[in-house]
């Protein structure tokens, strides 16, 4: 089911029309509350200021994605620079990071785009640094990750503590996490939520599962600090496992959930001792982000759907 549901989810995040359809809908704003943060430096304060009450990390991104001028490029940048500057003033630590997306802040444009945005990256690290906290770079489509991973490489050198991310569904990624699982290095491994093409990306479920088991393995076994993002109830217990195996004390590794998906979990897990940072969206670009979800757990749509049929 999850499979059949996918690729229309995934059109449906391409297509105009059904983005102005649901953006246009008046019940929409309370159902993307569950999922986005809000659009405002200070709704973001209000949303980790709760998480962190409740003894949750937290990892802030400002929506937007895929810019084609530099001037959009600056604008996201800048909408960092803001938020860093607030998580400093109310003394967050690095228990609120901040996590980025290359292309919303220029790689994928033509010309010196990766040249770009390392430099507005290495402004935002140096916000971050000065707020006490952290950087963790998204990974985007598989068309991004040698950008992605030469920019990351060029950053810690200045900044070692910035965080990488890698996806299950991808081939090469197995790869990638023994080249990245050294001393000190940070890495958030997700399954991965763009469509890719066989040539370079599992396609079934359960494959994807099996990369995120093996892929976690070497992570968990390596000398830097997982960042284990996932929901799946069966992916938690493996990790709860590998850290018995391999002696891992519980601040040496984390969870990591989105916002509004198993938020008692979060708090479960958290109870127990366990490190779980939340990943919490924010900014008016939510529409992107939020089909994605959607794609990835299509409970998450009937979720959706069941609020706008019964809208008053």
């Amino acid at each position: 089911m999850n499979n059949v549901l996918r690729e229309p989810i995934l059109a449906a995040s391409r297509s105009n029309r059904v983005k102005e359809l649901i953006t246009n809908t008046p019940i929409t704003g309370a159902v993307v509350k569950r999922f986005v943060a809000g659009e405002t430096d200070q709704s973001v304060i209000d949303t980790v200021s709760k998480l962190t009450g409740q003894g949750l990390l937290a990892s802030v991104d400002h929506l937007g994605e895929d810019v084609t001028d530099i001037d959009s490029a600056k604008v996201n940048r800048d909408a960092y620079l803001s938020v860093l500057s607030q998580f400093k003033e109310h003394s967050f630590g690095n228990g609120v990071e901040v996590s980025v997306k290359l292309s919303a802040i220029g790689r994928a444009l033509a010309g010196n785009g990766e040249d770009i945005a390392l430099g507005f990256a290495r402004e935002i690290c140096v916000a971050a640094d000065a707020a006490g906290t952290t950087v963790t770079l998204d990974m985007e489509d598989h068309t991004s990750a040698d950008a992605t991973l030469r920019i990351l490489k060029e950053l810690r050198k200045e900044f070692p503590w910035v965080g990488a991310v890698l996806q299950s569904y991808l081939l090469r990624t197995q790869n990638d996490c023994q080249d990245l699982a050294y001393e000190g290095s940070r890495v958030r491994l997700c399954k991965g939520a763009y469509k890719e093409p066989a040539s370079v990306a599992f396609q079934d479920k359960n494959e994807v599962d099996r990369s995120y088991a093996r892929c976690m393995s070497i992570l968990m076994g390596g000398g830097g600090y997982p960042m284990l993002a996932t929901h799946d109830p069966r992916l938690i217990e493996i990790a709860g496992a590998l850290a018995i195996r391999n002696k891992r004390e519980a601040g040496s590794f984390e969870y990591q959930m989105l916002l509004g998906i198993r938020p008692d979990e979060q708090i479960r897990l958290a109870g127990e001792g366990a490190k779980v940072r939340v990943y919490v969206p924010y900014g008016t670009d939510w529409y992107g982000y939020l089909m994605r979800r959607m794609a990835e757990r299509p409970a998450n749509l009937v979720f959706f759907l069941r609020a706008l049929l019964t809208r008053s």
